[in-house]
This record gives C-alpha cells, sequence and structure tokens, in this order.
C-alpha cells in the first residue's frame, strides 16, 4: 500500500465493497474492520514539514485521527490523542506508532461531551508536550436511524455534544494558549452539503463545523492562528460498521463514489498536514474536500 511511492491507477488502489456484514458495538476498534484501514502504517513517509510542532488530535485512535497522528508524528511534530476509554486498544496502537517515529506521545483519555475534560484537553496536552500550536478537531458521534420520525432526542442530544459543543469548548480554551503560527483544523463531511436523511441530525453538525470553522477564521486571524476545515466524503473508518450505517450500506460501502470505493484515512493525511504546516501560512477559512469525487459547495 505505499501509496507514495508509486503512481497507481486510483481506482483500484485500496479495496472495492462488497464487503462483509461487520457489525460492533459503537464508537467501534480499527482492528475489527474487514478490509482492514490504511492509516499509513506502512504507507505514509514524511518529510519534516511539522519538525518540532506540537499536536493535539481529539479521536486520535482510530479512523481519520489515526492517519494524521501517524502523519503528524512522521512528519517531525510531538502528538497528544483523546479517546474514550473504551477505544484504548486502539490508541495503544497509536501511541505506539507515534513512538516509533522518534517523538513524544501522549495520551488522553476521556468523554469530550463531558465540557470540563473537553476544556482541559489543550492546557493538558500543551504541558505534557511543552506547547501547543496544533489543534485538529475530530472526534464525532454519527447513528444512523431508519427514518427522521425515529431519531431519538438523546442521539440528537449526544451528537450536538459530541460533534458540536466538544468542538466549541476545545476551541476557546485552546486559542487563549495557542501562539501566532498556530492551526486549529477541524472535520467536516460532505454530509453538509449533501445531507442523508437517516443521518440527518449528524449532518446538521458537520454543517455547523463549516459555519463554526470559517467564524473561527475570521476571529482568530488577529492572534495569528489560522483556522481551516476538511470535508471527507465515504472513508473507511470503525464509525460506520458500528451503527453510522446500516449493515447493508456497509457492505456497499463506497461503491457510488466515481472511485467505485471508499477512500482509505490515509488519503485524508496529507491535506490536515498541509493545513497544520507552515506551507499552509496563507490558507484560512478553508474547506478542504476529499470526497471521492463528490466536491463540496
Amino acid at each position: 500500500m505505499a501509496y507514495r511511492l508509486k503512481m497507481q491507477d486510483p481506482r483500484s488502489q485500496y479495496p472495492a465493497p462488497p464487503f462483509p456484514k461487520q457489525p460492533q458495538p459503537a464508537p467501534g476498534l480499527t482492528r475489527r474492520l474487514e478490509p482492514p484501514a490504511d492509516h499509513g502504517e506502512d504507507s505514509y513517509k514524511g518529510s519534516g514539514k511539522l519538525e518540532g510542532r506540537k499536536a493535539l488530535i481529539t479521536g486520535g485512535d482510530s479512523g481519520i485521527g489515526r492517519a494524521i497522528a501517524i502523519a503528524y508524528a512522521r512528519e517531525g511534530a510531538d502528538v497528544a490523542i483523546s479517546y474514550l476509554p473504551v477505544e484504548q486498544p486502539d490508541a495503544d496502537e497509536v501511541i505506539a506508532l507515534v513512538g516509533e517515529a522518534g517523538r513524544k506521545a501522549v495520551a488522553l483519555p476521556g468523554d469530550v461531551t463531558d465540557e470540563t475534560y473537553a476544556r482541559d484537553l489543550p492546557k493538558r496536552a500543551a504541558e505534557a508536550l511543552g506547547g501547543l500550536d496544533i489543534l485538529v478537531v475530530n472526534a464525532g458521534h454519527q447513528q444512523y436511524f431508519e427514518s427522521f420520525d425515529q431519531i431519538t432526542t438523546e442521539d440528537f442530544d449526544a451528537t450536538m455534544r459530541t460533534n458540536l459543543h466538544a468542538l466549541f469548548w476545545t476551541t476557546q480554551e485552546a486559542s487563549k494558549i495557542m501562539p501566532p503560527g498556530s492551526a486549529i483544523i477541524t472535520t467536516a463531511s460532505i454530509q453538509a452539503y449533501d445531507p442523508t436523511t437517516t443521518i440527518m441530525h449528524y449532518a446538521t453538525t458537520k454543517a455547523g463545523i463549516v459555519a463554526f470553522t470559517k467564524a473561527l477564521a475570521s476571529e482568530l486571524i488577529a492572534k495569528g492562528i489560522r483556522a481551516n476545515s476538511v470535508a471527507p466524503g465515504p472513508i473507511w473508518t470503525p464509525l460506520n460498521p458500528s451503527g453510522g450505517s446500516s449493515q447493508e450500506k456497509v457492505q456497499n460501502f463506497g461503491g457510488g463514489s466515481t472511485f467505485g470505493r471508499p477512500g482509505q484515512p490515509v488519503e485524508l493525511a496529507p491535506v490536515y498536514v498541509l493545513l497544520a504546516s507552515q506551507e499552509g501560512s496563507y490558507i484560512t477559512g478553508e474547506v478542504y474536500g476529499v470526497t471521492g469525487g463528490e466536491g463540496v459547495a
């Protein structure tokens, strides 16, 4: 899977459906995905773009967050990750991979829906890493329902608290301590632009993330801090088989994209690296789509 080492046909670069049904309890574990996802464990090669930087990544144990953590470490950054305690097996693997890259790794287990925990994250990361100049807000909750009238208030609230409230709490605290030249990156979704009824409350939060990030960028540039967002399309992570989609949809996940397959987490990593690096110094308030050809409006 050396995607950066040679030119390949992107349509056949990674597995395409059909995939097996693979239910697992939320929030899901990477190690149970079939086929396995590529987070860059064997394929991402760094080149020093983030040498000496200090990064906090929420939801950094699996999926997109895991790929970001690996890429950042191999680009020279020390990395702190937050994750739910039940995701410790995945987190342990990420911590080991960051260490193997020769960088400091910090584990910060907890629940971002807890305001105290979410607000404390930037300070705790900064204390452990010796500073904080990259924040990636990536933790997310997605639960599908068969129809609009079946969406529960409980899950609506959980989605809002995970995807929006935690974003607000953590970025508000981080912005107080991050120095000029820092970068904040959020994770939106194609769902912000092309929402699906069965996860419409999730789509609502992703549209909110786009608006929040654009407003944040306007506010924080006065401090020399840039803020941008990445909007993924169908990416192969534990989010979907653990309740984010029906098992029938999992079987054909990503098959409707113009590539005929889902994206792999590692395919987003270079965008997160660009937005965090000094090479992205004139980029703020933008949304970068990595959607398999769907684009963003």
